[in-house]
């Protein structure tokens, strides 16, 4: 089982290592010793808590889509010459970058400070974990 310290877990949820500490007071959150006597929490709990606490925007777009992965955003970026473009989104934590043709850029009106949606439809996703925690 994946144990998690009181920092790491902070990072994760994007809030204070004192919050996840009141978390743990208020019984929001169980944690427990590790070998070395640190305070861990248990990694499926925090995911589970991750999850229950993501804020994300809502799709304005209203449009059925068969890609489960899309994210909302805020257009950050542009980089255009006269066929292509980079376009780069801050996605809550997560900034997310496309290639596209400068057209494709003008008739989406896609312009620095407005709304985009980021879809994802990939048959190849590459998952990695940190070094050294292959096996524990």
């Amino acid at each position: 089982m994946s144990q998690i310290r009181i920092k790491e877990a902070a990072s994760f949820l994007g809030v204070s290592d004192d919050t996840v500490r009141r978390w743990i007071d208020n019984g929001a959150l169980q944690s427990e010793k590790d070998a070395s006597g640190r305070s861990v929490v248990d990694g499926l709990t925090l995911a589970h808590l991750a999850r229950k606490n993501a804020v994300l925007p809502a799709d304005p777009s209203e449009i059925g889509r068969s890609a489960r992965n899309h994210l909302v955003g805020l257009v950050t970026e542009i980089t255009m010459d006269m066929v292509m473009a980079q376009v780069e989104l801050q996605c809550g934590p997560h900034r997310i970058v496309s290639l596209m043709s400068s057209e494709a850029v003008r008739e989406l009106g896609l312009e620095l400070g407005s709304v985009a949606i980021a879809v994802v439809k990939a048959t190849t996703v590459i998952i990695e974990t940190p070094a050294g925690k292959a096996h524990e």
